[in-house]
């Protein structure tokens, strides 16, 4: 690396507001979390304190704890369900404009929580934004701009699955793209985050984390699933293959743009209904809202065919019944 370049890249590190790693977690009743110690997720939600930093440390009882049970889970899940109803109307009503990002590892469960997130919402005020490999056009565009024009208009929540997030992970890894476009997006994408909050964009970032393990294990179930072998890209593949190379790039990108101002947000995946449990609920939790949902709903009869005669059944074309 030339003596510019890593000028440059002291510079973005400083200037950033980005945490280097192996910085202490900082949570929400001021207390600290040494980065060498896993902070205790249930001691600190016991003094109150919620972490605003989770690049370095992983919950203390992630390991080893039972998967959850399909029970507490469908149950706890209608529940948050019910909620994101009433954010949803909030958004529109107060004219909100929320993007939250789904970025992690291949099979950590991101297009899942995805889908929970958005079942029972009205997807013209809930959009996903699930971008394809870039055109020959978009290729010559500036490096943002195809995901700018996905952002949200008011009233409007957007869900990334995956984003602009790509040049500093997969792009990086695979060689579609030069090291100076690297850095220079570690310098422009703080900047351009700070932007979009300061006008108005509430802008959440989770980072879905899993074992290798238990990537390995997910990965055999869509080999032996039809269901789920689409999911199975070339690109997928091949990231198997490179699991330290994609570590060391989200590391170093977590050092880059997990700033004061728009923090990554990590959730352990290895269980995925607690992930989809836990992100939903977070969500929740960093966006206040009212529940503005319409009260007291009632159906009017209906009115009488008022002479109308209806064209013959059989002049219709069906459906084949074959069930």
């Amino acid at each position: 690396m030339s003596d510019e370049k890593a000028k440059d890249k002291k510079k973005a590190s400083n200037s950033n507001g980005a945490k280097p790693v192996g910085a202490p977690v900082i949570l929400q009743n001021g207390s600290q979390a040494s980065a060498g110690a896993p902070a205790d997720g249930q001691a600190a939600a016991r003094n109150g304190a919620r972490l605003i930093v989770g690049s370095v440390a992983q919950p203390s009882n992630a390991a080893g704890r039972e998967k959850l049970d399909v029970r507490t889970y469908e149950a706890e899940l209608h529940k948050l369900h019910i909620e994101l109803v009433k954010l949803q109307e909030w958004i529109r009503f107060s004219g909100l404009r929320v993007a939250v990002i789904f970025e992690g590892r291949d099979a950590a469960g991101k297009g899942g929580t995805i889908k929970r997130v958005s079942e029972y919402l009205n997807p013209r005020v809930v959009r996903i934004a699930a971008l394809a490999t870039p055109s020959d056009r978009e290729k010559t565009e500036w490096y943002f701009q195809r995901y700018i024009e996905h952002l949200p208009a008011a009233g409007e929540m957007v869900l990334f699955d995956r984003s602009w997030y790509n040049r500093a992970g997969v792009e990086r890894v695979m060689g579609f793209c030069s090291e100076d476009e690297v850095w220079d997006f570690f310098r422009a994408c703080p900047e351009l985050e700070r932007m979009l909050i300061r006008n108005g964009l509430i802008l959440v970032k989770y980072w879905f984390s899993v074992s290798d393990e238990e990537q390995e294990r997910r990965f055999q179930a869509r080999v032996e699933n039809p269901l789920k072998q689409w999911k199975l890209s070339p690109i997928d593949l091949e990231s198997r293959l490179r699991w330290v190379e994609y570590s060391q790039a989200k590391d170093e990108m977590f050092s880059y743009t997990d700033t004061k101002d728009s923090p990554w947000w990590v959730v352990n995946a290895d269980d995925k209904r607690r992930a989809r449990l836990n992100v939903i609920s977070h969500l929740l939790s960093l966006i206040p809202y009212e529940d503005v949902t319409p009260k007291g709903l009632t159906l009017q009869e209906r009115p009488t065919g008022r002479g109308y005669v209806r064209p013959p059944i059989d002049s219709q074309t069906f459906v084949p019944e074959a069930y």
